[in-house]
């Protein structure tokens, strides 16, 4: 089967990045207005960029009424924000920060989970997060502002913050860490089953 992206409908489109982009980590990512008002949300549309400087991106959208999601937007107004991992201990509490409120209403408080004060940054990150990285805005690249769209943002880790029963020798700790990944649909899936495949050298000419 051939599928030419431009004669499907847009829907389809979503259905079938989400349905063949996965297992897909989720950034659970903080930010707030220049009131000082927070904003919680999940994206699995998220990446490392590269470890020099430490960089991370993740991919807000545009919603069906052409409005920018409440992250993208408080990061326009404050260029910070948290980006947070969540396992599955905090999955339900994710979840629950994936509703849409109101501009202004706080996540936090919906989701049940606790701001704590950053190092050096003023948005605050979730204390119940096994992991959370401090970031700077570094740049925002707009694919495309009308409904479906979306942009890439772009940013500078400044602090990383993780549970001591975590990190262990300059690495994560795979099983205490216990991190749970985006499928399709309302599916998400544990990492419990692994394999390793070392790299192979390359030949001698």
């Amino acid at each position: 089967m051939i599928i030419d992206p431009g004669k499907i409908e847009r829907n389809d489109r979503y259905k079938l990045i989400i349905g063949s982009m996965l297992p897909r980590p989720i950034a659970w990512v903080s930010t707030m207005d220049e009131m000082g008002n927070l904003n919680l949300a999940p994206f699995s549309y998220f990446t490392a960029v590269c470890p020099e400087p430490m960089t991370m991106l993740f991919c807000p959208g545009v919603l069906a009424n052409g409005e920018k999601k409440n992250t993208w937007r408080n990061i326009e107004k404050v260029p910070e924000f948290v980006i947070n991992i969540c396992n599955e201990e905090t999955a339900e509490a994710m979840n629950l920060s994936a509703t849409l409120l109101p501009y202004g209403h706080s996540e936090f408080d919906w989701a049940g989970v606790t701001p704590a004060e950053s190092n050096l940054i003023q948005v605050p990150r979730v204390a119940e997060a096994p992991i959370s990285f401090e970031c700077k805005l570094q740049k925002i690249i707009t694919i495309s502002d009308r409904p479906g769209g979306g942009a890439a943002i772009f940013g500078e880790v400044q602090m990383i913050h993780v549970r001591d029963d975590i990190y262990q020798q300059g690495y994560i700790d795979l099983k205490a860490l216990q991190p749970i990944g985006r499928l399709a649909g309302a599916g998400y899936t544990k990492v419990k089953d692994t394999f390793e495949m070392k790299r192979v050298p390359p030949p001698k000419f």
